[in-house]
């Protein structure tokens, strides 16, 4: 029942993936490599637009954003998990782990509006690009970017203010390697109904409505590519933004089925696998996507960082 305090959970205990010991270390190694490789992909990402001045443009500025958010997004969850699995021990407190869920929340929908205004920053290069230095200014870029953080930390910090006040009487296992949203909400004591409702309501602002302003803004994008004459202006326009969509298809497959998957699924394990893919996989996987599809990225890459390998500075004699 873990530790209590005048009836309330003090702690949770996080079951993690309980297998033998030999697949424990195997999954251990996994985890550690796909945490040290994300944050070297994302850290190459970052300091690569930040050292390439041809990259300084609201493109590659909200790519920063999203390799700033994917460093985040991992040590939010795999650091703990590593922990466990060395120490067999997944004890959380209360505290640590309602932390970990703001951050969670805050950062899931950080990722999904900053999703839709890069499909906006493609759809304006695409549709208007006469205009689009005028209509998508530093300046608008700045706004946008904080706009995406303010609104996923405003609405986490709306979710966990009624999640918090739920009260934890009873089991404290959590059948996850993270705290998150519904194995909390399944464990409380009391009435959970406006907590869903906020949850619902909430996740209906933060998922579907920029997923719905990305289907928009890839609608008018495909209009205006089909309307190209020559098949390679077509490829130029749409290879533009080919590694954002990607990304987005990604993202929002994994995020939607978790959410919206049949409520029979939830008997087996595919919650953790599910969590799995969108909290580990993706982040590691987002670099890659745009260094391999993006052309510029690419060739910024291999200059500044490869480039300093092969020729080194000068050293006087």
């Amino acid at each position: 029942m873990g530790n209590l305090s005048g009836g309330h959970v003090e702690e949770f205990v996080l079951v993690g993936f309980p297998t033998s010991p030999p697949l424990q270390l195997l999954l251990f190694v996994f985890f550690l490599a796909i945490y040290l490789l994300t944050l070297l992909e994302n850290v190459l990402i970052i300091s690569t637009i930040r050292l390439t001045p041809s990259l300084h443009r609201p493109m590659y500025f909200f790519l920063g954003h999203l390799s700033f958010l994917e460093l985040w997004y991992i040590n939010v969850t795999i650091p703990r998990l590593l922990g466990a699995f060395l120490t067999q021990d997944g004890r959380v407190s209360y505290v640590g782990c309602m932390t970990q869920l703001y951050f969670f929340i805050a950062l899931a929908c950080t990722e999904c509006v900053l999703l839709a205004v890069m499909a906006y920053d493609r759809y304006l290069a695409i549709c208007d690009p006469l205009r689009y230095p005028s209509l998508m200014p530093s300046s608008l870029a700045t706004r946008l970017a904080a706009a995406s953080w303010g609104s996923g930390f405003f609405s986490s910090m709306m979710k966990l203010l009624f999640i918090s006040r739920l009260y934890y009487c009873g089991p404290n296992v959590i059948n996850h390697f993270f705290c998150d949203i519904s194995p909390l909400l399944n464990l409380t004591c009391s009435d959970k109904e406006q907590a869903e409702l906020v949850d619902f309501l909430l996740a209906l602002v933060m998922i579907l409505l920029p997923l719905v302003a990305v289907i928009s803004s890839y609608a008018a994008i495909i209009a205006a590519v089909l309307r190209i004459p020559t098949t390679q202006g077509r490829h130029r326009a749409f290879s533009t933004c080919t590694s954002h969509l990607a990304v987005v298809v990604i993202y929002y497959s994994s995020t939607l089925f978790t959410y919206a998957r049949p409520r029979a699924m939830y008997t087996f394990n595919y919650n953790k696998v599910i969590s799995v893919l969108y909290t580990v996989i993706v982040p590691f996987l987002n670099p890659a996507i745009y260094c391999l599809r993006n052309k510029e990225v690419k060739e910024a890459f291999q200059k500044s960082v490869l480039g300093r390998c092969h020729h080194p500075r000068d050293v006087p004699d």
